[in-house]
């Protein structure tokens, strides 16, 4: 069945075709969440929550665009609402403890095997050093391996917005790797 079924069965009230449609796109949607955030338990609440999102709002859905990007921008604003919210309680609690901040706590990239090798574990706490925009830019293309049309999508911007971005992220990636991780270099052709 095409997707575009399993929308209008959805929006009818068809369990099962939003079940299949969900199947095939949750993956994605805690990959981005768990690149965004470095916590899979974190990264599965906000799946969880941007699906349940999407399907609140299936019926303001433009069917005519591809259901991916729509789906992974609901969970990246999700993600950057949670990091920030988990942001805000780490300042207070570093406020109240009267802690440097340095000790307060950290995510961990954890053992989900979304990250496989050493290299990449490296190569992915170069990227989150970057700035947000540059962050989702990388994750989408190469991370997810979104196209670009669908990567635009995603972020709500032009293909040409998402070329401009990414080349500008590489370049700031660059940097990072030549600072902070200098091994990474010698195996990277970027």
């Amino acid at each position: 069945m095409s997707e575009s079924t399993w929308i209008a069965r959805a929006r009818q009230g068809d369990e099962s075709a939003w079940e299949a449609l969900a199947r095939e796109h949750q993956t994605a949607a805690f990959r981005l969440a768990y690149l965004l955030l470095g916590d899979a338990d974190d990264a599965a609440d906000t799946a969880q929550e941007a699906f349940i999102r999407a399907f609140r709002a299936l019926d303001r859905y433009d069917a005519s665009r591809p259901f991916r990007p729509w789906l992974l921008r609901i969970t990246a604003n999700l993600a950057h609402n949670r990091r920030r919210s988990m942001a805000r309680y780490l300042a207070a609690i570093t406020r109240l403890a009267r802690i440097e901040p340095d000790a307060a706590p950290r995510t961990d990239a954890g053992s989900a095997g979304v990250v496989g090798s050493d290299d990449a574990r490296t190569l992915w706490q170069a990227v989150r050093r970057l700035g947000r925009n540059d962050q989702e830019v990388i994750y989408l293309r190469y991370f997810l391996d979104l196209p670009v049309a669908e990567a635009a999508e995603a972020l709500a911007v032009a293909p040409g917005t998402v070329k401009s971005r990414l080349h500008r992220a590489l370049e700031h990636l660059r940097a990072v790797v030549d600072r902070e991780f200098p091994a990474l270099k010698e195996g990277w052709n970027g």
